[in-house]
């Protein structure tokens, strides 16, 4: 059944290329059928799991035995959460792209795949078909980019964003084949019984390193971080939604998911360097994003700023000596509910400046005043989705950075207090970007109208989900806990 999930975008998406005549009303409803459908189907498999079991829905058949390498997949407490925030954003975006008229067929194909291989990725039990689907997801994205972005720019920052990434994807490889020369293997599962690198020196360092730039890359942390921004300004807004919703998590689910399990003690002697890189992101992220004057490229940069939160955590789970195992547990648990609330909030702001540019025709907010007379209902998504963002409580942001901060703190008192500096700075840039855009004297530089049905249909469900997960965490929290307790006892060796 996992594998039904898995492929059935795609299957979806070859069948529309067959059928050349389906008119675009028909693409459109059929992609929107098959997000829903698969969601459904993600559903059945979260409710059928026994979070106490261990990966749960297993298949593994060998694919290049030579070097043992197969097609593994599962699920467990860490990836089940990404399978369903993925399959809601993607439903999101099916919904949003209703309105869509240029090139449906292609757009919706490409979104199926993106879908497909986003699934694929969280369920991988093997490094090579981590990589499969962590390289396609590249080339997909690249060509929304290119060819639905905005501007004259989009194909420079299409090239940008593949070339960056594709390097760091080179990068990443190299890592995977180091843990194969140690280990003989490309199992995750085998790899992670074995950590054949553990008291490997230097040659376990220099895995070690191409695995975490391989994953900053894709993530991104600071200094690798500067394809996002002109990436995530020239993409639709539907190319922006899963771009930062959910092909930044590959990264960081890369580090829970392979890092810190394979490579425990080497993680251990390296966590103070991650926990400088996350912190470093949190604060660079924040401060640059209060300086935009672009909306779009505010809120990638916010993006940068919450990353670096999970960042931190999955760093604090190596310092075995500073905190308890359950401040442990809790950080890492923070960090898996961070990357899904920050993939539904950072997925509702990115579908709303799309909203606003559609209106406008920019993302300048000084074009913009007034909005929340002639657009209350879109003022007020806005309004959720930022304070959502700047972790209010009753939020699921506030959840994931409670949780990242309190087991942060023990093992890095003074990083994770410089972290929570972050918060400041991301309520003050949301709050003067309510204040430019939303109240004061009405000014839109095009068309004025509030949010249609469609948009309001492909937004409000992303917000609903969050104060759901803000209110009620414990059905998610339930699942992640078990997985995040194995990762900090393979950590602490």
């Amino acid at each position: 059944m996992l594998s039904i999930v898995v492929f059935l975008p795609l299957a979806v998406g070859l069948v529309l290329l067959a059928l050349p005549r389906l008119p675009d009303r028909a693409v459109r409803w059929t992609w929107v059928a098959v997000s829903v459908l698969d969601l459904a189907l993600v559903i059945a498999l979260w409710i059928g799991y026994d979070p106490a079991g261990g990966i749960g829905y297993e298949t593994d058949i060998a694919w290049i035995p030579t070097v043992s390498a197969g097609y593994h997949v599962g699920v467990d407490g860490l990836s089940l959460p990404l399978l369903a925030m993925t399959g809601v954003l993607f439903l999101a975006c099916s919904v949003y792209s209703l309105r869509e008229q240029r090139r449906v067929r292609a757009y919706a194909v490409l979104f199926l795949l993106l879908h497909t291989v986003s699934l694929g990725l969280f369920v991988s039990l093997d490094l090579i078909l981590f990589f499969v689907f962590f390289d396609v997801s590249i080339v997909a994205m690249y060509f929304v980019i290119a060819g639905w972005g905005h501007g004259e720019r989009a194909r420079s920052s299409a090239l940008m964003f593949f070339l960056y990434t594709f390097l760091g994807s080179l990068v990443l490889l190299l890592g995977f084949i180091g843990l194969y020369l140690a280990g003989g293997t490309f199992d995750i599962v085998e790899l992670t019984a074995a950590a054949p690198l553990d008291g490997g020196g230097a040659l376990a360092g220099l895995v070690l390193a191409a695995l975490v730039i391989g994953l900053a890359i894709k993530t991104p942390t600071v200094p690798f971080h500067t394809w996002l921004p002109p990436a995530h300004s020239d993409a639709p807004a539907a190319g922006s939604a899963i771009l930062a919703g959910v092909l930044l998590k590959m990264g960081t689910f890369g580090f829970v998911r392979i890092v810190l399990p394979i490579m425990p003690e080497t993680w251990r002697q390296y966590s103070w360097v991650i926990i400088g890189v996350g912190v470093v992101s949190v604060v660079y992220g924040a401060l640059v994003a209060l300086a935009q004057t672009d909306l779009k490229r505010m809120i990638a940069y916010t993006s940068v700023n919450h990353m670096g939160y999970v960042i931190l955590a999955v760093g604090a789970a190596g310092l075995v000596a500073g905190s308890s195992e359950q401040a442990r547990t809790l950080a890492v648990t923070g960090a898996v509910t961070q990357m899904v609330s920050h993939g539904l909030i950072t997925g509702a702001l990115f579908l709303l400046s799309g909203v606003l540019y559609a209106r406008g025709g920019t993302y300048d907010m000084a074009a913009y005043g007034g909005l929340a007379r002639p657009a209350p209902r879109f003022a007020l998504l806005f309004a959720a989705a930022a304070f959502a963002s700047l972790g209010l409580p009753g939020f699921s942001g506030f959840i994931a950075e409670f949780q990242i901060f309190t087991g942060s703190l023990p093992g890095a008192p003074v990083p994770t207090a410089i972290a929570v500096l972050g918060i400041v700075v991301t309520a003050a840039l949301f709050l003067l970007a309510l204040q430019q855009v939303f109240l004061g004297e009405t000014r839109v530089p095009g068309a004025t109208g509030d949010l249609t049905a469609v948009e309001a249909w492909a937004i409000a469900p992303l917000m609903v989900a969050t104060v759901v997960i803000g209110v009620f965490p414990r059905f998610l929290l339930d699942v992640i806990e078990p997985a995040a307790r194995t990762v900090v006892e393979l950590v602490a060796g």
